[in-house]
């Protein structure tokens, strides 16, 4: 070996030693962050030293954790390393597809038949406590149903549409089904979904309030009811948070305002905060957007609107009713909101004191099959 190819092996020695030390120094000297703004997530804390923690291994588990949420750059590393395999054809990243027209949709995973199953027998379980209560449940399909010819070729997702129509035939006959997929399969050519988050649009929205009305019994208004404007063109969602794909165009959130104004008093029960909308604009400045509708999501929320008075609606719920609800306050004189991840009360028990009528069961098909929390409604 002569003394160039000594002399550049030293100085490749020395490159790397002072690349592996000035990360380690960067380490050291970066502040720990709780949250990433890019994910969309809360980030691990230190975990804290104990002897048996350390003999368990659980100590090991959680530092490591700690250590990769919490590296020097991550953000920088996490986006140069989706660049790199996009650049190598990869469409897929973190359970998330990179599709046609910068859509970004998230796999789906049939449930097992015993996941149906216990769904239904809480639901009905619940029916069985409150007799007289009219009981709607409306599960919105997701981005890789209704939009598969954006999805790449290899794509791998299970038939959303078979698993709904099994759930639908599981339900006791006092449950009524609304069909969102059909309503938005319908209008499948409008932007019902957002490319970079995973909710419905308030267009999606709009036309999931329509199928819904129509089970209900109700004339829903027309969308020239209401005056539509763009609130924000800088909305990066969840699915951007969650895949690390970069250099996309954002999406738009419009609002649906009615034409003719109606007094709204939205509480949030536990927080002790009444505000006059379903809106919370300085939302929009922050990373989460969508927590525009209804400032995100919380355990009770009381709504009082200009709607017929006395008739009362109990909406247990995930994120995406959340632009929904707006469209039903002309239907109805009091809606009470319940996010079950939240909410640790009765169920029954709030039924039988606010004297309400009318149950809406509103998720995503993703998050009802996959978050146990709609199983507690008979806690």
């Amino acid at each position: 070996m002569d003394g160039y190819d000594l002399k550049r092996r030293a100085l490749t020695g020395l490159l790397l030693l002072l690349f592996v030390g000035g990360l380690a120094v960067a380490n050291a000297l970066t502040p720990d962050k709780l949250f990433s703004e890019s994910e969309n997530r809360v980030l691990e804390e230190r975990p804290t030293f104990s002897l048996h923690s350390l003999m368990s291994g659980q100590f090991a588990s959680d530092y490591e954790r700690y250590t990769l949420d919490q590296f020097a750059f991550r953000d920088a590393w996490v986006g140069a390393k989706t660049d790199a395999d996009r650049a190598l054809g990869k469409k897929d990243s973190n359970g998330v597809f990179l599709g046609k027209d910068g859509y970004l949709i998230e796999q789906y995973t049939s449930p097992p038949d015993a996941v149906l199953e216990d769904r239904v027998r809480a639901i009905q379980a619940l029916g069985q406590a409150t007799p007289g209560l009219r009981k709607y449940i409306a599960l919105a399909p997701t981005a890789a149903a209704l939009l598969a010819d954006k999805l790449p070729a290899y794509a791998s997702v299970d038939d959303e549409k078979a698993d709904l129509d099994r759930f639908r035939r599981l339900l006791p006959h006092d449950i009524h089904f609304v069909d969102v997929y059909s309503a938005l399969d319908a209008e499948r050519g409008q932007p019902v979904f957002y490319r970079t988050d995973h909710h419905w649009t308030s267009k999606g929205a709009y036309y999931a309030y329509r199928a819904l009305c129509r089970q209900m019994g109700l004339v829903p208004q027309e969308e020239d009811a209401f005056d539509i404007r763009r609130v924000t063109d800088e909305f990066y969602g969840s699915l951007y948070s969650k895949s690390g794909f970069r250099h996309l165009q954002p999406d738009g959130i419009d609002l649906y305002a009615p034409k003719k104004d109606s007094k709204i008093k939205v509480s949030y029960v536990d927080e002790g905060r009444i505000s006059d909308s379903f809106y919370e604009p300085d939302q929009l400045h922050k990373k989460d957007k969508y927590a525009f509708f209804l400032n995100g999501n919380h355990a009770l929320i009381r709504i009082k609107t200009g709607g017929p008075a006395g008739k009362k609606l109990l909406v247990v719920k995930d994120s995406f009713a959340n632009s929904l609800l707006p469209f039903l306050a002309v239907h109805f004189g009091e809606i009470d909101v319940v996010d079950l991840r939240y909410y640790d009360e009765s169920l029954i028990k709030l039924v039988q004191e606010r004297g309400i009528r009318d149950l809406l069961i509103l998720y995503n098909i993703h998050t009802f099959f996959e978050d146990s929390s709609i199983l507690n409604v008979m806690e």
